[in-house]
């Protein structure tokens, strides 16, 4: 009797953790900074992945108060910003292996620092520190023609080079990334 009851009593607890995880997975999507994602595609086929989540605005003003300028900011919401790469990158200057990292910046009105981390699966604050850093390059700032609403990471891909370029309220933040050869 007593096997009979740790057995069902198992089975539920089964069940339980698998509908938790489930349950868990469907709420990412209804946060108020729902997760993202975004990808290059070289030539050959090889990528670049970068995961994310999505704050908005909502009348905020983003840039200078909610994110500080001078100040690492983990370059999205929720969890840490995620940069999976299948082939080896030059970033700035700097080479960057096929792997995965987590990317951190650091606003300042004229000029942002994009640092790539090799510390993964942070929730995203506190930054790890600079012991974890790979690589710290300059990003180009410019000044978006309209405010947008939802932070937003993407690509734009010329031949064996992808820019990725970090949007939200009036600001662009972009920094060329090439395939090493």
């Amino acid at each position: 009797m007593q096997k009979r009851v740790a057995s069902d009593l198992a089975l539920l607890l089964g069940i339980a953790l698998l509908a938790t995880s489930a349950l868990a997975q469907q709420d990412k999507s209804k946060r108020p900074s729902p997760p993202a994602s975004t990808s290059c595609k070289f030539a050959d086929g090889k990528t670049i992945t970068v995961d994310y989540s999505s704050p908005r605005t909502k009348g905020r003003k983003i840039f200078g108060e909610l994110v500080p300028y001078g100040k690492v900011w983990r370059a999205g919401a929720n969890e840490a910003t995620t940069f999976v790469t299948t082939t080896d990158l030059t970033v700035g200057g700097k080479v960057v292996p096929a792997g995965s990292y987590t990317i951190f910046t650091i606003p300042n009105e004229d000029k942002w620092t994009l640092i790539i981390s090799k510390k993964t699966g942070e929730w995203g604050d506190p930054y790890p520190g600079e012991a974890d850093d790979f690589a710290r390059v300059d990003m180009k700032v410019s000044k978006l023609p309209s405010p947008v609403e939802n932070f937003t990471i993407g690509f734009d891909q010329a031949g064996s080079a992808c820019t990725v370029h970090l949007d939200w309220e009036t600001t662009r933040a972009s920094i060329e990334i090439a395939e090493k050869k």
